[in-house]
């Protein structure tokens, strides 16, 4: 029988893996080079670029509401005016997209006309021109100038 014959590694046991695919480095010498990233580096990176963009998106959200609490204003604004037109004395019916003149009279009445503050010649018959009113296509009322007075 012949003695088998026991093989002795150079490399020391200590020197040599097991799995060198798992190692989180480079195990010969013409191997890619593997450096550890700096996590905190590139987690304030992405924090930065995230609040960046998300903090640039709020911006114009909000610039969207405040233009939309403004129209909104805008059309509560006109729902008043025109429900105090409507409460107004007017001998004639409002044609759409024509432009009239609110006044007020010294009794407090308002009065919704035709006739042009500087139509009026030397007797103004009221205490003061509220507005000149274009009324829209939906029946409100656009305010063109507000509140003159014509105090004599």
């Amino acid at each position: 029988m012949e003695e088998a014959k026991v093989f002795i590694n150079p490399i020391s046991p200590d020197k040599v893996a097991d799995a060198p695919g798992l190692l989180a480095y480079a195990h010969t010498a013409g191997g890619a080079v593997i450096r550890p990233e700096d996590k905190g580096k590139i987690t304030g990176r992405a924090v930065a670029a995230m609040r960046e963009q998300t903090d640039m998106q709020l911006s114009q959200l909000y610039k969207q509401m405040q233009l939309l609490a403004e129209q909104a204003t805008a059309i509560r604004h006109r729902v008043e005016i025109s429900e105090r037109i409507y409460a107004a004395q007017m001998s004639f019916e409002p044609v759409v997209g024509k432009t009239y003149h609110f006044y007020t009279r010294k009794n407090g009445q308002d009065v919704l006309s035709m006739v042009a503050p500087n139509e009026w010649g030397r007797k103004f018959p009221f205490e003061r021109c509220l507005a000149t009113v274009r009324m829209m296509a939906d029946h409100t009322w656009d305010v063109e100038y507000h509140e003159v007075s014509y105090n004599e």
